[in-house]
């Protein structure tokens, strides 16, 4: 197979800083969050307004990527399951799928996030519309 190389197009800040504080998804009460977008991305995001849904992708940098199978929700109660059954951030390639709504810009190269649970400093890999009435997320 042939390897993939993936360049960060910018980074996440957040109070969460350890996996055991992160909700299991963004709105399950994570905080706000910024994502810091790299200067030479600024034509790509300058149609990103207030009130917009994006799907954010992340690496999850922190993420065991031998992991095959996790009790679903780290709940042991859960039967064991494969991981691409789940939403663990241990998986062979751990790419992270966030929906989320951007509160504001700030310096056109800042969105401030609603319902992101990434650690800070993870990067960000791409930003996608979340198209409204579809099951995207």
């Amino acid at each position: 197979m042939q390897a993939i190389s993936l360049t960060p197009i910018g980074h996440v800040r957040s109070a969460l800083v350890n996996r055991q504080d992160a909700p299991k998804q963004g709105f399950e009460g994570s905080p706000l969050a910024t994502i810091h977008i790299l200067p030479i991305y600024r034509k790509a995001i300058e149609d990103v307004r207030a009130g917009d849904h994006l799907i954010v992708l992340t690496w999850l940098d922190r993420a065991d990527r031998s992991v095959l199978s996790v009790h679903p929700r780290d709940d042991p109660k859960n039967p064991i399951t494969g991981v691409f059954s789940t939403r663990s951030p241990d998986r062979p390639n751990p790419i992270g799928l966030h929906r989320v709504k951007v509160v504001s810009l700030r310096d056109s190269l800042i969105l401030e996030v609603a319902d992101l649970e990434a650690l800070d400093f993870t990067p960000v890999l791409d930003l996608k519309p979340a198209l409204t009435g579809v099951f995207d997320a």
